[in-house]
């Protein structure tokens, strides 16, 4: 049997707010998303972020699980979704020898540092303990104490109308039970056997072909639009 973890209200959960994020994100639209914000607090003075910049961001074997190997026309697809969905922008200019690129959610959505700092690193390393969300979130925020992140959580997941947090129940074998995000829409566990961590092999594999659809995608964009130009010669 499966059950599937929507997250919803709870006792104390914070007033309605007026902006919804578009979910679901994708795998990569999550990796790209999660780069952005984690780089403007981790190195502000080259933030926004040039296209090669994010790349190397998304592809970092430190602090992302799964690992990916994206190229820059995946992330130039993944930001062209995620600016039509309202979460980055491009930034061109006489100020800018290059576009660079920036995120949104953060301003859109109103949410604190503190609940930006768990959620950023929920986005790029999947579901995680309060202890582990405590010191993985530190350089975004300083949280005090375990007690603080557990606070934070509680807000994401008593959000209303739209609930970004959910509890996990304890895997076997865990002393602790592991919090996820719900921006990739409701998180389904097995019941029968939960497990510790995400697969990593499957989680990149899944990652990497995502990856290569929206890199398909943005080729064939490209694709078509040349053929528009080439058709016009002939008008």
């Amino acid at each position: 049997m499966r059950t599937v973890f929507f997250g919803g209200p709870q006792e104390g959960a914070t007033p309605p707010v007026d902006y919804l994020i578009p979910t679901p994100l994708s795998a990569a639209e999550l990796r790209v998303l999660g780069c952005l914000i984690e780089k403007s607090f981790f190195t502000p003075d080259i933030y926004p972020l040039t296209l090669n910049s994010l790349v190397t961001a998304c592809n970092q074997k430190t602090s992302r699980e799964p690992v990916v190997s994206y190229d820059d026309l995946t992330v130039e697809a993944v930001l062209a979704t995620l600016q039509g969905r309202g979460l980055t922008a491009k930034i061109t200019g006489a100020d800018h020898r290059v576009p660079k690129f920036k995120e949104l959610l953060m301003e859109k959505s109103g949410l604190k540092v503190s609940e930006i700092a768990v959620l950023c690193v929920m986005m790029l390393r999947g579901p995680q303990t309060v202890n582990e969300l405590k010191d993985r979130a530190n350089r975004i925020h300083a949280f005090a104490s375990q007690a603080e992140v557990e606070e934070t959580l509680d807000r994401l997941i008593g959000r209303e109308p739209q609930p970004l947090a959910v509890r996990l129940p304890r895997a076997p074998g865990q002393k602790e039970a592991r919090y996820m995000h719900l921006l990739a829409g409701p998180v389904e566990v097995e019941e029968a056997a939960i497990a510790p961590a995400p697969a990593p092999a499957r989680e990149d594999r899944l990652g990497r072909l995502e990856a290569e659809v929206a890199g398909l995608k943005e080729q064939l964009r490209r694709i078509e639009e040349e053929w528009k130009e080439f058709r016009k010669q002939f008008e």
